[in-house]
């Protein structure tokens, strides 16, 4: 994913608290967050079980990059997601790229970092690229063999999913720090819970399907927009007056929260009429 913009972001007030799907900044203003972290908050910002995970691992000192049973977990986790895939895990995005680039180089095809395709975009059509992203809450399941899980770990690692076909052309990966491991585990497995559940409210905005006009399109708890430029950053602005966190960059989706009140969302409705 691209970076942030930084500049739109900083118009924020200063965050004090950041909880479930709500921003607490300085002044005591709440926001809606509908960035969340471009993904990697799509549970919230504080899910269930995460810290005790954290806290647990933290007590027993596992902060430096050793071998794990934790990476055996993880990596099972993942299996519910991805079948018949193997996987990769590195500390930073930048790491993942590096690896990307070199495995594909070896199979003389090129890899721009910028330009992967994102399934929450109606338009995305990743059936004749290397490298896609993969997000929950969207079906089909892509089938390039390099696929990108945007997950709902704040904390990383970077992942891949690889088509078997991929497995020899990338070394073993990164050991990751088990600390961080841990509340990755758990998160996917809160992840697959709610993507079963019968009962989640998360396709469920009515207010909003019936609001969105000509410049958005929706894709499950995803919507996104053809504006970009001044023209988003003018957005931006008037969302986040009326209490709404939109992300940085009109290259990211904006991503329905699981949890909204009806005034927040006859609210966001009357925002995207506009």
């Amino acid at each position: 994913m691209a970076n942030n913009d930084e500049e739109l972001l900083r118009l924020l007030p200063k965050v004090l608290r950041a909880r479930d799907f709500h921003l607490y900044t300085e002044g005591g203003k709440r926001f809606v967050d509908l960035w969340l972290q471009g993904g990697r908050a799509v549970l919230g910002h504080k899910p269930p079980g995460f810290l005790l995970e954290l806290k647990n691992a933290a007590e027993r000192g596992l902060f430096s990059p050793f071998p794990h049973p934790l990476e055996r977990r993880l990596t099972k986790a993942l299996a519910v997601f991805f079948p018949d895939r193997s996987f990769r895990f590195y500390n930073d995005s930048i790491s993942m790229f590096h690896a990307i680039k070199k495995a594909l180089s070896g199979k003389g095809a090129s890899f721009n970092c910028s330009a992967i395709p994102d399934p929450a975009f109606p338009d995305t059509n990743a059936e004749k690229v290397n490298v896609t992203l993969w997000r929950p809450f969207v079906e089909p399941l892509p089938q390039a063999p390099i696929l990108i899980p945007v997950l709902p770990w704040p904390l990383g690692p970077a992942v891949l999913a690889l088509d078997k076909g991929m497995d020899a052309s990338f070394p073993q990966g990164e050991l990751i720090p088990p600390v961080l491991l841990a509340p990755a585990a758990r998160a996917l497995y809160d992840l697959a819970a709610q993507i079963r559940s019968r009962n989640s409210s998360r396709q469920r905005y009515y207010r909003v399907e019936k609001a969105i006009g000509s410049v958005w399109q929706r894709r499950g708890i995803y919507l996104t927009t053809r504006v970009d430029g001044e023209k988003y950053a003018e957005l931006f602005r008037s969302f986040l007056e009326a209490g709404f966190l939109l992300p940085p960059q009109a290259s990211e989706p904006v991503i329905l929260p699981a949890v909204m009140s009806k005034g927040e969302e006859t609210q966001l409705a009357k925002l995207l009429t506009g």
